[in-house]
């Protein structure tokens, strides 16, 4: 019983450690809140449609951001390179 378990928890390891490496990066964009004034459109960057979402939505954090439709994971990125001044310090 104890070989199977450690036979279950070998093969496994390697999945639970990228989900909890996705859990630490979703909990790590929840924290990044967006000013409410924020610009979008000194975002060059951005694809159309993601600023035009941004611009309609107003996310409160880059988490909320990127789960948006048409804002893609680069838009989140590029918008996450724009907030690496304003994140809180716990």
């Amino acid at each position: 019983m104890i070989a199977r378990q450690i036979d279950i928890e070998t093969k496994y390891a390697g999945y639970i450690e990228r989900q909890e490496a996705e859990i630490r990066k979703f909990e790590s964009a929840e924290k990044m809140f967006i000013p409410d004034n924020f610009d979008y459109n000194r975002v060059n960057s951005l694809s159309t449609e993601g600023r035009q979402k941004l611009k309609q939505i107003r996310p409160r954090s880059l988490g909320q951001a990127s789960r948006i439709s048409g804002v893609s994971s680069s838009d989140a990125s590029i918008l996450m390179v724009y907030l690496k001044p304003v994140i809180p310090h716990d």
